[in-house]
């Protein structure tokens, strides 16, 4: 089983990402910066944020689904907000979206907020609204039930230290992990954390159990070329069980973030 995990950028390397999926074919994705808007009329959109000017795929979720047509399909949506088409405002909603292998049954599920609640009316100030969501699945080639857990971790704009609002995170998203695995499951919590390798997050979620690959593997960070601010750690993945293989791929480069992909 290929378990990988991307913060997608909103699908900004469209060009390299989606190759990229169509040859790799992962068994589950965990796909976070996901921009969904059904309705829009072009492939590109804008999203502004003060300076911060960034093009996004308009139906980014779509797209990643029309390249795993094999999978189950699902978005978590986080807060609606706009994005732009010139000066016209274009309503959209931004989250996480996972995909599973139709090999693979689903059986069981969790989803909610790490923090906040849902935000209809745009995507708010910083820290915003954070989603998590979880599939439990049955592994029929290891005939055993694998959990797979992902978030996109809270952005503070001072920086990537712990936060009460970072611990009280953490804390939510390992209580989803301890409300979707059963006792003798493989886990796997994995996400765009948006904090350091010496956080307090990967403490709290260690003491389930749990260890960290990305550090625990000795890469010097996950983030590509294209993030050019200091500061090279910002997702992470955690397991309960011995791995096949482990790794942080660098290139293709297909985001501002390196996907980590992990074999059981």
């Amino acid at each position: 089983m290929r378990i990988v995990c991307l913060n997608g950028w909103g699908g900004t390397m469209h060009g390299a990402l989606i190759p990229w999926l169509e040859r790799l074919q992962p068994d589950i994705l965990c796909l976070q910066e996901v921009v969904h808007t059904p309705g829009a009329r072009k492939d590109w959109l804008t999203y502004r944020d003060g300076t911060h000017v960034l093009p996004q795929r308009a139906r980014f979720f779509d797209d990643v689904r029309a390249a795993l047509p094999e999978h189950w399909a699902h978005f978590s949506p986080a807060a609606q907000g706009v994005l732009w088409d010139g000066d016209a405002s274009v309503p959209s909603q931004w989250g996480l979206a996972t995909f599973v292998h139709r090999s693979l049954t689903i059986i069981g599920q969790v989803q909610g907020f790490v923090h906040r609640d849902y935000s209809p009316d745009g995507y708010g100030d910083h820290p915003r609204s954070r989603m998590a969501h979880g599939v439990r699945v049955h592994d029929p080639r290891r005939k055993r039930p694998v959990c797979v857990l992902h978030m996109h971790g809270l952005r503070d704009l001072a920086g990537k230290h712990d936060t009460s609002e970072r611990r009280a995170q953490a804390q939510r998203l390992a209580g989803f992990a301890q409300a979707l695995a059963q006792p003798g499951d493989d886990l796997v919590v994995c996400g765009d954390f948006n904090v350091g390798p010496d956080s307090e997050t990967l403490e709290i979620l260690c003491a389930l159990g749990l260890r960290e690959l990305v550090t625990g593997y000795g890469f010097p960070g996950t983030r590509t070329s294209r993030y050019e601010k200091p500061g090279r750690f910002a997702d992470y993945m955690l397991v309960n069980m011995v791995e096949q293989a482990f790794e942080v791929i660098c290139a293709p480069e297909v985001s501002d973030h390196c996907p980590l992909l992990l074999t059981l």
